[in-house]
């Protein structure tokens, strides 16, 4: 099993491999897919322009403000980094930089940005008309009821469940990597069911229960992990078939791969939960039964 130290030689190393036929050059090549590079130049707009006009109408505290300014760009730096630095062609080459990308986008950029409450901002970044009507549209009582059942803690939790365990099976992940477009929308499940699952967690249910749901996304994403980690033979022939230009064995990128959702990953949700029920024990001895948190709209 290689080290931390073979992530970091790797990073270093300009070995020549060949990708859908074409021999790479010594440098290692940003993505340049204008279905990724759109939408996130989009929300970066809509959300520098939404800000600006919602700066001098806001009554809040300019801490709160900056803070959830401070959330979103974070947030919204790390998926683009995710998606269009070298990581992405990285994660094409080898298994192992490809779940650290998925653990960007999912564990650290969703909750940034659903910490950061970012719609209202957003729809105040469109045209004045164009504002209305999507206005209307999310005020609509279908649109309302379906997003109060998609955002329930348990049915976000299963959602992100579902996507993470579906998209990782070996056939399916394999041919992500052969079709783009398939590859695009596993991203976008990866990162629309981690904002489904963090918004409840971070803004809806209850301290014990949001712990809950951490400790078992940990636990089924640790098992995901561990199978792949300890598995004795290549699950992911497509996945891993340019691990050898780096000087891993398919095998060994796949290990690598399973322990960075297995400990990494582990560890950010475990943390998290661990403070959420700190918060809970302490809400529930100042009286507060069952721990929920009374937010602003």
């Amino acid at each position: 099993m290689r080290t931390a130290t073979t992530i970091a030689f790797f990073l270093m190393a300009t070995p020549g491999l060949a990708h859908d036929g074409h021999a790479h050059s010594s440098s290692f090549p940003w993505t340049a897919d204008p279905w990724i590079i759109a939408p996130l130049a989009i929300c970066a707009a809509l959300y520098a322009s939404g800000s600006l006009r919602l700066i001098s109408r806001s009554s809040r505290g300019r801490r709160v403000v900056a803070h959830r300014l401070l959330a979103y760009w974070a947030g919204w730096l790390v998926l683009a980094s995710a998606l269009v630095s070298p990581l992405h062609w990285l994660g094409e080459q080898l298994f192992t930089f490809h779940m650290i990308e998925h653990e960007l986008v999912m564990a650290v950029s969703a909750p940034l940005i659903v910490l950061a409450r970012p719609s209202a901002v957003l729809l105040w970044g469109l045209p004045g008309i164009v504002r209305g009507r999507v206005g209307q549209v999310l005020a609509a009582s279908i649109v309302r009821r379906t997003w109060t059942l998609l955002s329930n803690g348990t049915v976000a939790t299963l959602l992100h469940g579902a996507a993470i365990w579906a998209w990782h099976a070996p056939v399916l992940f394999d041919a992500a990597i052969e079709s783009a477009p398939l590859h695009r929308l596993q991203h976008l499940s990866f990162f629309l069911s981690a904002v489904l699952f963090w918004w409840p967690v971070i803004w809806k249910t209850n301290r014990g229960l949001a712990a809950w749901h951490l400790f078992l996304t940990m636990l089924h994403m640790s098992i995901l992990g561990a199978l792949l980690a300890l598995s004795p033979n290549v699950l992911y022939a497509v996945q891993t078939r340019s691990s050898g230009a780096w000087g891993l064995s398919p095998l060994e990128d796949q290990q690598m791969a399973g322990l960075v959702m297995w400990v990494p990953a582990g560890v950010i949700y475990a943390a998290i939960a661990l403070a959420l029920t700190a918060l809970w024990i302490r809400d529930s001895g100042k009286g507060g039964a069952d721990g929920t948190r009374i937010v602003a709209p």
